[in-house]
């Protein structure tokens, strides 16, 4: 039998150390998460539902959305060990400048709406982490606002093709103006997806408040005062709009473009173009022979065309096809740094983060999505050592497998 006895106090002491809680609620309340998907479930309780689930939704059955992240489920990593990984280089170059880390935040729509610090939080958070932010048509700050807002910033502008081309043309115009880096253009939106929670929990942009609204509302004061007390949405594209997704989509995108007017874009855009919504090879081909200088494999996070094919598994083909005349960038599902590790050893220059930085938003602000950031690239960086490689250059895709199933 172990023999029991008093601890002496020199013995507790060392061990006794609490941890000194911060006055902010906010602080506090990021301190307790340690991963992407912690900062998920803080932004379930602390956004109303119908909000949350425009963010976390997808179309359809949202078969897409599950597949793109069970992809990355299947990963096997292949380490190399004994390696000299004391000294980790995650940066690289992105459009043929530096970044520290090969990640870029995605274009998302209506940002304010999680958080009424929205796009301008997600520009500075990206500035200080060195890394590209890329700003939506359907954003909720306008072109310039958001270049006041991150001088210093990679500032890229998300265009869609508007019924109205001088519309568009503007936007181009304001972007080189404002001293945009790039244009992004998503061709994967002729019209929109049906997106099957907005319809059940009646989205409208702005909120609208209804019975069920109000009721939400009781359970999320916080969001709703903040809402109601600061700046009303302002879009960057139009001066305000009161309606659906689906009507929004349906009133201003043109869903009769075609490959000429992305050569038309090209005419009157000077700077580096990226085509966003590329699936398949042929597509890519088409693409890069119009202009394209980087597509990105990506099925619109799976909030477009239900069971479309999933980015990662697409993504070595186009890579084979294009990769030496045009940057291939990938998205969709992508919820840590070992995604992104694991996209760049299947050939991707970069990975777009959009749902992961708009949980780190709805949970916290500008401060949540500085952890976004953070544990980002961190896990980039732990993911590089534990694989033995101590560069972003040296990743291959023997360093990796995809798996039958996700166990």
């Amino acid at each position: 039998m172990t023999a029991r006895r008093r601890p002496r106090w020199s013995e507790l002491q060392p061990i006794l150390r609490p941890r000194q809680a911060s006055l902010n609620p906010t602080v506090r309340r990021l301190a307790t998460t340690a991963s992407i998907a912690d900062l998920r479930q803080l932004a379930r309780r602390r956004a109303p539902r119908a909000v949350f689930d425009y963010t976390d939704g997808g179309a359809g059955d949202e078969i897409a959305l599950q597949r793109s992240r069970e992809a990355y489920a299947r990963i096997e990593f292949r380490p190399h060990v004994l390696q000299d990984v004391s000294e980790v280089d995650t940066t690289t170059a992105i459009l043929g400048r530096p970044a520290a880390a090969p990640v870029v935040f995605a274009p998302t729509g209506f940002t304010r709406m999680m958080h009424t610090e929205g796009e301008g939080a997600v520009a500075r958070v990206a500035a200080r982490a060195g890394i590209p932010y890329a700003l939506s048509t359907m954003g909720t700050t306008s072109i310039e606002a958001l270049a006041d807002a991150a001088p210093e910033g990679r500032r890229w502008f998300q265009l869609y093709l508007w019924r109205d081309r001088e519309a568009s043309r503007d936007f181009v115009t304001r972007a080189h103006v404002s001293g945009y880096e790039a244009l992004v253009l998503t061709v994967d939106t002729p019209v929109a997806g049906p997106r099957l929670r907005d319809v059940r929990n009646g989205l409208t942009i702005p909120p609208s408040l209804s019975l069920r609204t109000v009721v939400d509302g009781a359970l999320h004061p916080a969001w709703w005062f903040d809402l109601l007390t600061t700046e009303p949405l302002e879009f960057a594209s139009l001066t305000r709009f009161e309606g659906t997704v689906a009507e929004l989509v349906g009133r201003l995108f043109d869903p009769a473009a075609t490959i000429a007017d992305l050569a038309w874009l090209r005419s009157i855009w000077e700077g580096p173009l990226v085509v966003k919504g590329i699936l398949t090879v042929e597509d890519a081909r088409a693409v890069v022979d119009a202009g394209a200088d980087a597509v990105v494999v990506s099925n619109h996070g799976g909030r477009q065309l239900d069971r479309s094919a999933t980015p990662l598994e697409a993504l070595p083909a186009i890579v084979a096809a294009v990769g030496d005349r045009a940057e291939v960038y990938v998205d969709g599902g992508i919820m840590s740094g070992s995604d992104v590790v694991a996209a760049v050893a299947q050939g991707a220059r970069a990975a777009l983060v959009g749902r992961a930085y708009l949980y780190g938003l709805m949970a916290g602000g500008e401060r949540g999505v500085q952890r976004v950031a953070d544990i980002l690239l961190r896990e980039v960086s732990s993911t590089l050592a534990l694989l033995g490689v101590t560069r972003v250059a040296d990743l291959r895709p023997d360093h990796l497998r995809i798996r039958q199933d996700a166990r």
